[in-house]
């Protein structure tokens, strides 16, 4: 089921490349990634799952509300980070060119679907 979802986002966003569900222990629960020579997709998105918390750190520390979403654009890549629960999140990566605003509606839109799965 989540693979369905993930695959959906990825295919459906122009310039997707991959997603991941993962926990913020950063263990993956399911993932999609189109086949690439670039760096290893599931590996960028453990690395920004320290970040990722941080931030939701900090938000509860300054009291301004849950962290929905954080977008992190390098020379290369756009990772767009969906929190899902307190304990799950979404990662979509694009191409540097990639459709941000379809992938970020896409993101949003299934969210609770793979909200209800997770629970």
């Amino acid at each position: 089921m989540f693979g369905n979802v993930l695959q959906g986002l990825v295919e459906g966003t122009g310039g997707g490349i991959g997603a991941v569900l993962m926990g913020y222990d950063g263990i993956p629960v399911a993932q999609f990634f189109r086949p690439t020579q670039g760096p290893d997709l599931q590996l960028m998105a453990v690395e920004y799952t320290n970040i990722l918390k941080e931030i939701r750190t900090a938000a509860e520390i300054l009291d301004i509300g849950r962290t929905e979403e954080v977008a992190i654009r390098t020379e290369r890549y756009l990772l767009v980070l969906r929190t899902l629960t307190d304990d799950y999140f979404v990662a979509l990566t694009l191409e540097r060119d990639g459709n941000f605003g379809k992938g970020r509606y896409l993101l949003q839109r299934d969210a609770s679907v793979l909200r209800d799965a997770l629970a």
